[in-house]
């Protein structure tokens, strides 16, 4: 159930690898009360969804890697694309519905993740499978079904170890926008995940 509360976390879903300072949070989540940001963050924090660090005179808060944190990050980010009322959510789901696989993490990127799609853009959608999948059977299922859809959908697929190797690559590259610029369809918490593994080893957005 999606509260109030959960609003306080909005900047750490959207921009996981970076820390906010109260006056920050504040601000980005627009509540204007003070002691309800504090005693929010100071909850999230005790619940282990947030990480605290005093830098000067200042605590700064992140978010955590627990499971607790994954789970709710990725229910969150689920929760805000499935209501976004610009999306085509019957063709997504169609798209859906023609991958032949358990486990996948599904994903909007470019000018509709914006909302600055306009009536000739194409949707563009970012599947990730387990790393024993194969893209390109991935993409045979759906090639057909996203060509006749308007929008037209351009689907790209890869496996969670690639996007991974994309996260923590030095060079620019096609992982690290869709990181940037994305709504999650399905799969959070395992985004998430990777997420996190990257920061850990040098992601940094």
């Amino acid at each position: 159930m999606i509260t109030k509360q959960h609003t306080l976390l909005e900047p750490f879903v959207k921009l996981p690898w970076k820390s906010f300072t109260f006056k920050e949070v504040k601000k980005l989540s627009k509540n204007k009360s003070d002691n309800y940001v504090h005693t929010g963050l100071k909850r999230f924090v005790q619940d282990g969804i947030l990480k605290s660090q005093k830098i000067g005179n200042n605590l700064s808060y992140s978010l955590s890697d627990s499971i607790g944190a994954l789970n709710t990050a990725g229910f969150l980010a689920e929760y805000k694309t499935n209501t976004s009322l610009h999306l085509p959510h019957n063709n997504i789901q169609k798209i859906i519905s023609k991958i032949k696989t358990s486990f996948f993490i599904f994903v909007v990127t470019g000018s509709y993740a914006k909302s600055k799609q306009k009536e000739t853009s194409d949707l563009d959608v970012i599947i990730m499978c387990d790393n024993k999948q194969h893209p390109n059977a991935i993409l045979a299922q759906i090639k057909l079904e996203s060509e006749l859809m308007i929008p037209e959908v351009h689907p790209y697929v890869f496996t969670q170890e690639q996007l991974y190797q994309m996260l923590t690559a030095k060079e620019e590259n096609y992982g690290k926008e869709v990181a940037r610029n994305n709504l999650i369809i399905t799969g959070g918490r395992m985004y998430y995940s990777i997420l996190q593994e990257a920061i850990k080893h040098g992601f940094n957005g």
